[in-house]
């Protein structure tokens, strides 16, 4: 029977930053900055610490390449969960750019919880070489601590001094709030997401902002997770709420709802029209078909994984923040408000 090896690289991760930083007598943090951003430390600190470094075997994408360089590297792409299909996008854009550029690939799903997302970044700034945060829900300072000790690229949040990749929904937002007025609509309803999303929150103050110049009441609703069990629930607020349309925080829950209302006999969109937000292959076939916020999550992926490996490229990065566009696709969901 053949034996099957494991990889060099499996060896090579065991050294951590800690163990190079007692060889090299220095603070770790030290190590963290020489490996992850050479231009916060001095030349020769660089130099010492890069040299122990592939002495003992640490396999880093910052590293000299040369031929005692073990292996290419791992990017880790942490998901805040496996339900959303928009994240099913983001995974596969990502994962298409690492594998790319010769790096292994990991993926880690934090459960919507802060806390799990905290102790999975705290053991990967230890074990990869750079990572990719999607929707974070831990605060500023802890993920400036993270971006501290390995590098990171996040997606859907800003985070001063951490390079990200925005898709631009708020704007989006807006425009179908303004494509709802026009057709009559006065009372309109915000499904909103989980209560610890930052899109979330920058999409209901593009809203509440826009409502202002309009004749329209903004009727901001729950805070629900993005599932279609959760989007029943939504379906019975907004029909409580007496709203003749409804924007929901994804089309998951947009179509859970639409689900719900036809359970009861209330017509799309005759009763009540229904827009969701990043366009998942579903949205199209769904019945009726759903008015929606096209995203792209595969581009999303593919640009905050570029972004990162470029920051092993260079001697002293700057974060960089980048804007993806997204439009409103009206489809057979919505239609004018019941007289």
């Amino acid at each position: 029977m053949e034996v099957q090896m494991i990889p060099e690289r499996r060896f090579a991760r065991r050294v951590n930053l800690t163990d190079i930083a007692r060889a090299c007598d220095v603070a770790p943090s030290t190590v963290s900055r020489a490996l992850n951003n050479p231009g916060r430390v001095s030349a020769a600190m660089y130099e010492k610490i890069s040299r122990k470094a592939i002495e003992m075997g640490y396999a880093s994408a910052t590293l000299p390449q040369g031929p005692e360089r073990r292996a290419r590297g791992t990017i880790a792409l942490v998901v805040p969960n496996l339900v959303n299909p928009f994240v099913h996008d983001l995974i596969r854009g990502s994962q298409a750019q690492s594998q790319a550029a010769g790096f292994l690939f990991l993926l880690v799903n934090t459960e919507d919880s802060e806390h799990v997302e905290l102790n999975w970044l705290k053991e990967l700034s230890r074990s990869v070489d750079g990572v990719v945060l999607s929707s974070p829900r831990a605060s500023d300072a802890a993920l400036r601590a993270i971006g501290d000790a390995v590098p990171l690229t996040i997606i859907n949040r800003t985070v001063p001094g951490i390079s990200s990749v925005v898709i631009d929904t708020p704007s989006s937002a807006v425009e179908a709030l303004n494509y709802l007025a026009s057709l009559g609509h006065r009372r309109i309803a915000y499904v909103r997401g989980p209560q610890t999303s930052w899109t979330d929150r920058e999409r209901i103050r593009a809203l509440e902002g826009a409502v202002e110049g309009l004749e329209v009441e903004l009727l901001p609703l729950g805070a629900f997770h993005p599932s279609l069990t959760a989007g029943a629930a939504a379906a019975d607020a907004v029909r409580l709420s007496g709203a003749t349309a409804a924007m929901f925080f994804n089309d998951t829950l947009a179509i859970g709802a639409m689900m719900r209302f036809r359970q009861r006999g209330v017509r799309v969109p005759e009763d009540i029209s229904v827009v969701g937000c990043d366009d998942i292959a579903s949205a199209e076939i769904a019945s009726p078909s759903l008015t929606t916020i096209t995203t792209s999550g595969e581009r999303a992926g593919h640009e905050a994984t570029n972004l990162l490996i470029g920051q092993f490229t260079s001697r002293s990065p700057r974060p960089r923040d980048e804007r993806l566009p997204a439009h409103l696709t009206v489809r057979d969901s919505t239609g004018p408000a019941a007289s």
